[in-house]
């Protein structure tokens, strides 16, 4: 296997560039065999890795450290984010879960898709901000679960952490289709002060379609 471009992302940070959730990401996926992808997924030790296999067309693969997933919503918005910043700009990708549009408003990049396409993730409401704050771990009989408050009085800000032992994450610092979920619930629009600082946005459309937002910064390229 001949040397590769690794581009490490941080994807929904804050205003300032800062927090975000790391990605990996492969350009040049078909250097890859498929039987190494899992391996790989697991010693880089991100949430999520992605290989894109065709830039064109946004054919995509997506792992965790434990297994392949057909969808997740921060590996998309930082694929998308990347290729436009590398002059490769996609009207959609590709998951296998299916095809997924994106669009680009300033700094803020947008996927849409059904949140039945990623984990079923359970949703516990909190009884406080301080409950959200002071959790450490997955809460007992849960394995992969977003924790969450509302912030502000008009219930459309929200504090939330995601914690994912099933998927070999501890805490996921910044989960897009477990705040897809939630937005679904809800059934608003929602700004999610993610993990240690990240920021999410979500938007229901028709169709129980969920848009999915946020800023995405370029931490490295590097050869792997």
């Amino acid at each position: 296997m001949t040397a590769a471009t690794l581009h490490v992302l941080r994807v929904f940070t804050d205003a300032s560039g800062r927090y975000g959730n790391p990605l990996g990401v492969f350009l040049d996926g078909p250097r890859f065999p498929l039987d190494a992808r899992q391996r790989i997924a697991r010693d880089l030790g991100f949430s999520e890795t992605v290989f894109v296999d065709n830039a064109t067309t946004g054919q995509m693969q997506l792992y965790t450290p434990l297994a392949e997933l057909p969808f997740a919503g921060h590996p998309l918005v930082g694929t998308a984010w990347l290729m436009h910043h590398l002059g490769q700009p996609a009207q959609s990708l590709n998951p296998p879960a299916g095809r997924v549009p994106v669009r680009h408003d300033g700094e803020i990049v947008w996927i849409a898709a059904t949140p039945e396409w990623g984990p079923t993730w359970s949703h516990i409401h909190a009884s406080s901000l301080a409950e959200v704050e002071s959790a450490n771990e997955a809460p007992d009989g849960h394995d992969h679960v977003q924790l969450w408050a509302f912030q502000d009085h008009d219930e459309q800000t929200v504090r939330a952490r995601t914690f994912a032992p099933r998927f070999g994450v501890r805490e996921d610092e910044a989960c897009g289709s477990a705040s897809m979920i939630l937005t679904r619930q809800l059934n608003r629009p929602l700004t999610i002060h993610h993990g240690q600082g990240s920021e999410i946005l979500t938007r229901p459309l028709s169709n129980g379609i969920i848009e999915l937002g946020g800023r995405v910064v370029l931490d490295t390229s590097r050869k792997y």
